[in-house]
């Protein structure tokens, strides 16, 4: 039975850091590999017949400060990416994201211009694959503020939970960013973990 309580327990999100590895060696895998399992199974350990999945696509003109970030003329067209997720048992989605990617750099392949092919498997650095782009790194930004109302009756959130906005940047290996990702994560079911590995003295 779905329910929309929004005070009773719910599912656990543990984003870690190792994620973006984990996807940069499913990427280049067999279809069926890459079906079976995703990022959001990867975080929340359920499977894929437990989630419910929504994508829309639409073509937008880069406002300066994405612009800025891409190193692109402003008003360049952009594929904007909206994508939730959720547990078929639960109303509200694990977290709000939206993408961008440069229309232009992946236009070669117009399968990743239309949302019907969602979810797709292997992810984004799949699909960047497909055109020729390996992702060489990911920065994320991590910032905690109030949640706006809209945010609160998407998410679910109980009274004076915050949010967590994390953005995400991606770049090819020669530098160029390839995709900035806006993700609002409810603040009180994820929890992010940073492993950094140190090289021996």
């Amino acid at each position: 039975m779905i329910t929309d309580e929004p005070h009773r327990t719910r599912g656990a999100l543990l984003r870690d850091n190792h994620r973006h590895q984990w996807e940069k060696d499913r990427a280049r895998r067999p279809l069926t590999t890459r079906a079976a399992t995703g990022a959001t199974e990867h975080e929340t350990g359920l499977q894929v017949r437990d989630l419910v999945f929504h994508a829309r696509y639409r073509e937008v003109a880069a406002p300066p400060e994405l612009a800025y970030v891409f190193g692109v003329p402003e008003g360049t067209p952009l594929l904007e990416r909206t994508y939730r997720t959720r547990s078929a048992a639960e109303r509200a989605p694990f977290s709000l994201v939206t993408s961008y990617l440069v229309r232009e750099m992946i236009a070669a392949n117009p399968e990743l211009l239309d949302a019907a092919n969602e979810p797709w498997p292997g992810g984004t650095q799949n699909q960047l694959f497909t055109v020729g782009i390996e992702v060489g790194r990911v920065e994320e930004r991590v910032t905690a503020r109030p949640p706006t109302p809209r945010e609160t009756r998407e998410l679910g959130l109980p009274p004076r939970a915050p949010v967590i906005r994390l953005r995400k940047t991606s770049y090819d290996i020669t530098g160029r960013v390839v995709d900035v990702s806006e993700v609002t994560l409810p603040g009180d079911r994820a929890e992010l973990l940073f492993t950094t590995s140190l090289e021996r003295w």
